[in-house]
């Protein structure tokens, strides 16, 4: 999520310019002729709310060809969104949602809010009234409010609810190339960047798009969050609502549409911006691939070069792009 508020756009595009300094037309790319590449699948993404048309694009690399914009009302289709914020410190884990920390995903029950100056070492935290009652947003202006940089006082130990009423009106678009085009050297992702090259404002930050249309998102700031001494959790499919960008995923947790596999590979989740899929962090064994390259992609014969997410608590998807996006 981007906790901080900025100003309000109706589409967002997976449409920037490379950091790489590369004005070849071909495509740049470190495969073997007989390797194999697959394509965008658009019949996986759901109807209701999903929108895949085709459109002429050129990529980040300079390669001209065609990719699928995909419009979306950021709504998932495929589960509820929410609870996220118990309302008393008797509430159990159905009740909240969940909160990444240190590797590790949290249920947001009440004992959980109860116990935050312990978990924290803090005695400032203190979310909750001599009943037991939990102190919880409940207007979208106070949705807006505690999540500025500049949070007042008045918000301090409150634990931040974005309803999804909030953002009926938003709505976002992103292009990505129907045939992935591998890079040979991975690019970072923008405002934050990670491993594998420059980073910078113009490349993409949002790391993907699951199948029900909804985004996956850049890490939350979950630093500058708690810095506020506020709590906006994320519910059990890893999601939340910002003002600006409506719902959208910090953690795969596998809720949403999951693609499984034949042969017990990890269940497929959606795309990358480059086109390249993401499959969650474990397969039917419960194992984790074993040589992911720094952006958390390999390659095998059945699905080509493809990404796994992270594991939930990390609050991450994917580390950089191994290739090109949409310009």
């Amino acid at each position: 999520m981007r906790y901080y508020p900025f100003a309000l756009v109706a589409a967002v595009l997976f449409t920037f310019s490379s950091c790489k300094d590369d004005t070849d037309t071909e495509p740049d790319t470190d495969t073997t002729p007989n390797e194999v590449v697959v394509d965008v699948d658009e019949s996986l993404f759901l109807t209701n709310g999903v929108t895949v048309t085709t459109v002429p694009c050129t990529l980040s690399d300079g390669t001209v060809t065609e990719c699928y914009q995909i419009v979306t009302n950021s709504v998932p289709a495929d589960h509820n969104m929410g609870p996220w914020c118990p309302t008393n410190i008797s509430d159990g884990a159905e009740q909240g949602g969940i909160w990444l920390e240190g590797g590790v995903k949290y249920d947001v029950d009440g004992a959980f809010i109860e116990n935050m100056a312990s978990f924290y070492d803090d005695d400032t935290w203190l979310m909750y009234d001599e009943n037991g009652d939990i102190y919880v947003t409940q207007t979208e202006e106070d949705c807006e409010n505690a999540a500025n940089p500049n949070v007042g006082a008045e918000y301090k130990n409150f634990c931040v609810e974005c309803l999804p009423s909030y953002v009926t009106d938003v709505s976002h678009t992103y292009i990505i190339p129907i045939t992935p085009v591998k890079l040979d050297t991975p690019v970072s992702f923008g405002m934050g960047g990670g491993p594998g090259g420059p980073g910078g404002s113009n490349v993409p930050s949002v790391r993907g798009i699951a199948f029900n249309g909804v985004r996956f998102d850049a890490p939350a700031p979950t630093d500058a969050i708690l810095g506020a001494y506020t709590l906006a959790p994320f519910d059990d499919a890893g999601g939340h609502i910002n003002i600006t960008e409506g719902y959208h995923y910090h953690a795969a947790t596998g809720v949403s549409t999951q693609i499984s596999q034949s042969d017990g590979h990890s269940a497929m989740i959606g795309y990358a911006s480059d086109g390249y899929a993401i499959y969650a962090q474990l397969d039917a064994n419960g194992n984790e691939p074993t040589d992911l390259d720094e952006c958390r992609g390999h390659y095998d014969e059945v699905r080509g070069y493809h990404y796994h997410a992270d594991a939930a608590g990390a609050n991450n998807f994917i580390n950089c792009l191994s290739g090109a996006y949409a310009n």
